[in-house]
């Protein structure tokens, strides 16, 4: 069963300065899980984790994993801006962007990121944008089916991200006569994998690219990013992934494929959001409805616009009635949000414990793709975001909306 890091008493008093909802980060948690990738890949002497802004780009989480030795994974102005901000730049940042707006290149040259190329034509724009860097990315997409085992994980040749393998070793040549002197290759295959042989077989999959890449082209990597997509354990019947077991398994691949072929110098990064950062975040919610119709329904006052992946997805995020995690789970709910719209649930036909109005609920794994997804339909606003510091102190992050925020950008007919 899955445990809140948070108790009705903390969240009791908390609520007497930042009433409900919002989102809360355990940075005890953050940190812990940080040092453990670390540990899981120190074999490799280059090692380096981006952390995936967009799972959460807030800058006091930022700023943690600064601490941590992570650097960023950007996809964005803004995010290579907030990035700056905390005082990651240079190759402490990933630009790994698609159908990329010129002044984006021009900026994140100007910071030193290191750009990741999504498709071949964007060598020639990047060209005319800004210059080719020395130290530049290439992203490959090898189609088909992404299978482990038996089991098909996700469709790449459905995505929309990369190159093939013929346009990936023609831009390496490319890249390398415009002026181009290191190299680095990434891929992404699947999303949230609950597996301990996906990040292997990726990188075995990668690794044997780099080796016919240098028998073909005579070009060798200085880098490979293994992109995201290691998951996390949403439901409390999963078991979670075994970083440290990960990181043998890469290990294993890395002396198997490429020590062998003369590229044992080869850098490891990783771009990881939902596994750094959604087991350490939770929705806190209050319960100030109840409806009894054709079903049992508790409305709380979050909705959609606070998380949005049950209702995009179907996702399931496990709720804690806090207070009452030793009674049993005898009633069954529709967990519901304010918005019109029927998807806007929380948790459909979950069996919780009896809630009452004005209990609080904590929604589980939201500090990675849930406040960042936030919108304003309704004029709903987004939430503010709290963190739970090492000395059991709470710290606001991120204030909530407020209206004027939301009219803040109309226009003068507004005022008229």
């Amino acid at each position: 069963m899955k445990k809140a890091f948070v108790t009705k008493e903390l969240i009791e008093e908390i609520t007497k300065t930042y009433p409900t909802p919002f989102h809360i980060y355990d940075e005890k948690g953050i940190r812990e899980n940080a040092r453990a990738l670390n540990r899981a890949f120190a074999w490799n002497k280059g090692f380096k984790e981006y952390f995936a802004v967009k799972a959460t780009p807030t800058p006091a989480i930022l700023r943690i994993l600064k601490e941590e030795g992570c650097g960023t994974d950007c996809s964005s102005l803004a995010e290579l801006m907030m990035s700056e901000k905390v005082g990651i730049v240079g190759d402490g940042i990933m630009f790994s962007s698609n159908d990329t707006p010129k002044e984006e290149f021009i900026y994140a040259a100007k910071l030193g990121a290191i750009i990741n190329l999504d498709d071949i034509t964007h060598i020639d724009f990047l060209n005319d944008a800004c210059g080719i860097p020395e130290t530049v990315c290439c992203r490959y997409n090898p189609g088909g089916s992404f299978s482990i085992s038996t089991h098909v994980m996700d469709e790449p040749g459905d995505a929309k991200y990369g190159m093939t393998k013929e346009q990936l070793f023609e831009a390496y040549k490319r890249l390398k006569e415009l002026g181009a002197k290191h190299f680095g290759l990434h891929s992404f295959l699947a999303s949230n994998t609950v597996s301990n042989e996906y990040y292997p077989t990726l990188a075995g999959i990668l690794f044997d690219v780099a080796v016919e890449l240098k028998e073909k082209t005579g070009i060798e990597l200085d880098f490979i990013d293994l992109s995201g997509g290691v998951g996390v354990a949403y439901k409390p019947d999963q078991t979670p992934n075994d970083i440290a077991v990960i990181g043998a398994g890469v290990k294993e691949q890395f002396d198997k494929l490429l020590v062998p072929a003369g590229l044992g110098h080869i850098r490891i990064f990783t771009e990881l959001g939902r596994f750094m950062l959604a087991p350490y975040g939770h929705l806190i919610t209050r319960a100030i409805h109840e409806k009894h119709i054709y079903k049992e329904y508790i409305g709380t006052d979050a909705c959609a616009a606070n998380l949005m992946r049950p209702a995009m997805y179907g996702a399931y995020h496990h709720i804690t009635v806090l207070g009452k995690e030793n009674e049993p789970a005898d009633h069954l709910y529709d967990v519901t949000g304010s918005l019109c719209e029927n998807n806007d649930k929380f948790a459909i036909d979950r069996m919780l414990p009896k809630i009452d109005m004005g209990d609080y609920l904590a929604i589980h794994d939201t500090g990675a793709h849930g406040f960042a997804m936030g919108y304003n339909y309704n004029g709903r606003l987004r939430s503010a975001e709290l963190l739970l510091k090492e000395d059991g102190t709470v710290k606001q992050i991120r204030r909530a909306e407020t209206v004027d925020d939301y009219f803040a950008t109309l226009s003068e007919y507004w005022d008229a």
